[in-house]
């Protein structure tokens, strides 16, 4: 049962790693989203396992926020907002897709590495858990910032703090109140994004936060 549960563990949470690499590669907004619901999917299922092996029913709760709001309704509402405000449907990258490949390649190394270093004495399982998510935090930040268009950064957002949940699932112990507290703070954060998001397309009549750069002055 033991090297069951790790070895279904190790999948889901390596798959995360692998759609977060996928999101990286996308230059479309309906395929990245459609990423990111999947990206939600393999979380909730993750979350699932570990409440099992764990024997943990609370975090039942938490997949199901994770499956029902991450892969259903935030994606859901991300398509209607680019249709509504007919947003280009190709990404701007700040880097281009090689370049971005290798360093997201570079970044899980570095974290595998960090992570099995510093948690030396704790569980294989927690170990890998942990090693994995940060590798999906650092990824979600790596979408924001080589991502101009404001909706894929809203994205990579939402990616890093499944990052930040498959963290905490891992690791044992962690109150329900507090799952459901950041869920519920994310979600507040998504509608506000959202409200920001119809402003400034109203003010600039685009998304692209390279407006904001010129509006400021700062590119010439």
């Amino acid at each position: 049962m033991h090297s069951l549960a790790f070895d279904v563990s190790h999948t889901l949470a390596g798959g995360l790693v692998l759609i977060s690499l996928m999101m990286l590669y996308q230059d479309r907004l309906y395929s990245l989203l459609n990423v990111f619901a999947l990206h939600a999917l393999v979380l909730a299922f993750s979350v699932a396992w570990q409440a099992f092996i764990q024997d943990a029913p609370h975090l039942y709760v938490t997949a199901v926020i994770a499956l029902v709001f991450k892969a259903i309704v935030i994606p859901v509402a991300l398509h209607r907002i680019v249709k509504q405000l007919g947003i280009h449907r190709d990404i701007e990258s700040a880097v281009g897709i090689g370049p971005t490949m290798l360093a997201g390649m570079g970044l899980v190394a570095l974290s595998l590495v960090l992570m099995l270093r510093v948690t030396s004495d704790a569980d294989p399982l927690a170990r890998e858990d942990l090693a994995f998510a940060l590798s999906v935090v650092l990824l979600g930040l790596l979408v924001m910032v080589t991502r101009r268009n404001a909706v894929s950064q809203v994205v990579g957002f939402m990616s890093l703090e499944n990052g930040l949940v498959l963290a905490a699932t891992g690791a044992k112990g962690m109150p329900l109140v507090v799952e459901i507290s950041v869920a519920f703070s994310i979600l507040i954060a998504f509608i506000v994004i959202g409200i920001f998001l119809f402003r400034i397309r109203e003010r600039f009549d685009s998304v692209d936060v390279s407006a904001l750069d010129d509006f400021r002055g700062e590119r010439r």
